[in-house]
């Protein structure tokens, strides 16, 4: 591990990657070379939250 600490926008790439289930071996290896995968766990709990919130404002929306 070189502990390298990742910056937003590879965050952000990796969490939508594994979001949608696609993600290039290259840059699995980039992610799992970090040491702390706060930030990732963190990202990924947000971007989670506003799918599921979308979700259940469309159906409002459609319902209404």
């Amino acid at each position: 591990m070189t502990g390298t600490k990742p910056g937003l926008r590879q965050i952000l790439k990796a969490v939508f990657g594994a979001f949608i289930g696609v993600q290039s071996e290259q840059q699995r290896q980039q992610d799992f070379q970090t040491q702390d995968p706060l930030p990732y766990i963190i990202a990924g709990v947000i971007v989670t939250l506003c799918f599921v919130l979308g979700l259940m404002l469309i159906v409002r929306w459609v319902l209404s």
